[in-house]
């Protein structure tokens, strides 16, 4: 089974482990993507904002990266994704696994049937359960805590959410916010990739700390966060 990383903010490329760039042409667009060996498997990675955060989410192009993949062979992604908590029992500093998303983007391309061929595509159950299983069984043995069941709002930023819409999101059962989980999940059931996302909270969402979140504090919190967790792939 081939495998890809698809990298959140705070993940821009494989590092040293990175043993050859390559750039995939698809029909929705050009792609970059690295390539590096883990325990003698091939493993892809693709930054979701392009190396360096260059590309907002609502400009991302989520159509070619998964299409890319598709094309690669790939059979399984694991994505990252930094959110914001809105439920008082995830705390920042935290991970979680999304079991279910609310979709509240606009504008994005999120399907590749929209050309001349109709389908309807299953999303019971958005995120593999397969992945997800292990994933859980990967944190039990790094004695991480990994919050197993938790609903992913998108939005469509760049901005971030008004306290008016973060408490209608928790009405509505919504655990955690971000604003690129959507089409990204969609496409890849669209394209028959086994697909599940770590979300690392990095934040409380907006009304939740009492104070207003700039986007300074919401990059100094995200650094602290990634320099602090520790993460093993197997």
């Amino acid at each position: 089974m081939k495998f890809a990383v698809i990298g959140g903010s705070g993940f821009y490329d494989a590092g040293q482990k990175a043993t050859e760039a390559r750039r995939i042409s698809t029909r929705y667009g050009d792609v970059d993507i690295d390539v590096f060996q883990l325990e003698n498997a091939e493993v892809v990675f693709l930054p979701r904002h392009g190396k360096g955060h260059t590309i907002a989410p609502h400009l991302i192009n989520y159509r070619a990266n998964i299409s890319a993949l598709k094309q690669l062979g790939v059979e399984c992604i694991l994505a990252s994704a930094t959110v914001g908590s809105m439920n008082p029992r995830i705390i920042p500093g935290k991970l979680a696994l999304p079991t279910q998303f609310i979709d509240f983007t606009s504008g994005r391309a999120s399907t590749f049937f929209d050309e001349g061929l109709v389908k309807h595509v299953d999303m019971s159950e958005p995120y593999c359960p397969n992945l997800r299983q292990a994933l859980l069984d990967c944190a039990l043995e790094q004695n991480l805590n990994l919050h197993p069941n938790v609903t992913y709002i998108c939005t469509q930023g760049p901005r971030f959410e008004t306290p008016a819409e973060i408490e209608m999101y928790r009405r509505i059962g919504g655990d955690v916010v971000g604003m690129t989980g959507v089409p990204e999940v969609v496409l890849a059931r669209e394209a028959g990739i086994c697909y599940a996302v770590v979300a690392l909270i990095t934040n409380w969402a907006a009304g939740m700390a009492g104070k207003p979140l700039s986007h300074t504090e919401w990059e100094e919190q995200r650094a602290n966060f990634l320099l602090s967790a520790t993460f093993s792939f197997h």
